[in-house]
Formats: C-alpha cells, structure tokens, sequence
C-alpha cells in the first residue's frame, strides 16, 4: 500500500511538471503608427534551435503607401543568436505563464487613446498543445522615462529587442518614408518554405482584428508598381544625335509630378547644347532636364542654330477613383 501510494504521488508529481521548453516558436508582430501612409506593419519571426545557438528569421510586410511609388512590399530578414531558445526565455516558461495574468495585463488600458503601438501574438509548442500569448505594448511602454510595463509585457519587449539585434532594426526604428528607386537589399531566407507559407496564409493567424492580412501583402507586393517614362516630344529644326534621357527626380515621382519641360538650347560648334532656357515646365523636373540636356550631341548642321525642344515626365500611376 505504501508503495502503491508512493508510485501514485510520483505519477501525480509527474503530470504537474512544467511543460519542456520549446526548440522553436513563432511571433507575429503588428507596429501601428499614427504618422504615414502606411500605418500598420507586420513581422513575422520565425525561431529555431540551431547547432551554436538560435536562428531568427524575421519577415517584414508593408502595406502600400502610395501604390504607384510605394507598393507593398516584403522583406526578409535573418541572422543568429549565440544564445539557445531557452536562454532567449530567460527565467521565464511561456507555457507556464498564468493566462489570468497575460488576461490582466490585455486590460490594463482597455479605454486609453494610444496613437502608436504593438500587438504582439507568440505562438509555441507546450507539449502536445499550442498555446497563443498576447501582449500588447502602448506607447507609454515605448517612449515614457517611467512607464511601469507589467512584467509579461517587459518580458515579452526584452525578447524582441534580442531578436531585432540579430535581424536588424524593427519598423519603429526604421525611416518612415522611402524615395523611389530605394534599394533594398534582403536577406535570402533561411527557410524556403518561409515565404510560400506566408503565401498560403500559415501565419495570418498571428494577427487578429488588423487591417491587412500578411498573406493578402505578400500577394500584392508581387505586383510591381508602373515604371515612369520620360522621353523627347520634340526637337526643332535639329534632334540630337546622341541623346541622353533625363532621369526622373524621386522627389517629383513621390509626389506625382509630371509634365512637359519645354525650352530652347543653342548649339556650339562642337554640336554641344548650351545656353539652356525653360520656356515652361515644373519646377522639380527642370533641373534634371537642363543636366540630361547639356550631354545631348547635335550635327555639325545644327552649330549655330537655337533648338526649341520639349520632354515629357510620366509617373503612368492610375488616375485616383474619385
């Protein structure tokens, strides 16, 4: 009997343990800032145990600011961490955190007016279950000197600041805006199922009660933007031999300008445009007209002649429905 009683509380002792900490785990994470279009941006973190340590890849999906010359976009992310997943945690289980506790913490501002913040969904495996933790950071807990953060949503901030310090800067840390032509260099994705599960919608459960879809942003951010054109409408009484396309000002796309420049140019006798004089024509596009023109070569015909010429800037965007 005393045996039987002892096996017993082993058994019972046994099924009280805390949950094995993971290998692996999944943050979705929802910035929404009251400066842009856009406002709202997602990542997605992907954490695996690795050989030295943890790998993280972080997927970024931007909304479209302005879809002729800020479409959606996705970025990818990746780099390493010499911890291991479980020194990521810290002291803290995910799977023994009190739901009571994370409940509280969702309701400490039911009713304040925050302009700026991040929802945060963690996703891990606690045994056979999967369990989903929400934290939802205010703008107090980002930029107030004193913010008293509870200790679930503190917790889950330290583990996202090691996670950006192995795959760059989050979106708060980031440039707002961008100018056209922007290069942006990703990361191959360490995982090659990444992207096609965020295609098919693997992860669009990390974000609930959003705007957008991550799987709806991937889609749209293969859909490339209008390419602008600017050509030569006219050159009279001479075109030029060699002829050098202005380039488009990124500061004149952003901001939709187009248009024709039309001016007159004299011409040298080594056939060079000089003298260059605007007729009409935008202000933010003379100027790349007038520097693409002083490289433009007429024939020896043309030496001595005055050119009247005109190019036209098309950004092609759609027009605005009204």
């Amino acid at each position: 009997m005393v045996l039987f009683l002892a096996l017993l509380c082993f058994a019972v002792a046994q099924d009280q343990r805390a949950p094995a900490l993971p290998s692996r785990f999944e943050i979705g994470r929802h910035t929404f800032i009251d400066v842009g279009p856009p406002n709202d941006f997602y990542e997605v973190f992907l954490i695996r145990a690795a050989a030295n340590g943890t790998s993280v890849e972080k997927i970024t999906l931007t909304p479209a600011g302005d879809a002729c010359v800020q479409p959606a976009r996705v970025e990818v992310a990746g780099g390493a961490l010499a911890q291991s997943v479980n020194d990521l945690f810290g002291k803290t289980n995910p799977c023994t955190i009190p739901e009571k506790e994370l409940h509280r913490e969702l309701r400490r501002c039911k009713n304040c007016v925050t302009y700026s913040g991040v929802n945060v969904t963690l996703q891990v495996q606690c045994g056979s279950q999967t369990r989903i933790i929400r934290a939802d950071i205010l703008d107090r807990d980002m930029f107030d000197s004193a913010p008293n953060t509870p200790k679930h949503t503190s917790w889950t901030m330290q583990l996202l600041a090691r996670l950006d310090q192995a795959t760059g800067p989050g979106v708060m840390d980031r440039p707002i805006f961008s100018i056209p032509g922007e290069a942006k260099k990703d990361t191959p994705t360490q995982d090659p199922e990444a992207l096609q599960d965020i295609s098919v919608g693997k992860y669009d459960g990390l974000f609930q009660g959003v705007p957008d879809k991550p799987s709806e942003l991937y889609r749209a951010a293969q859909i490339p933007p209008p390419t602008p054109t600017v050509r030569l409408v006219s050159s009279t009484a001479f075109r030029p031999e060699s002829f050098v396309e202005p380039v488009y000002p990124p500061l004149a796309r952003l901001a939709h300008v187009e248009g024709t420049v039309s001016f007159t140019v004299d011409i040298n006798l080594d056939g060079r445009a000089t003298n260059f004089t605007v007729e009409s024509g935008h202000p933010m596009l003379r100027g790349a007209t007038e520097e693409a023109t002083s490289k433009w070569k007429f024939s020896k015909d043309a030496a001595g002649q005055r050119i009247q010429a005109a190019v036209e800037f098309a950004t092609n965007c759609p027009a605005k429905k009204q």
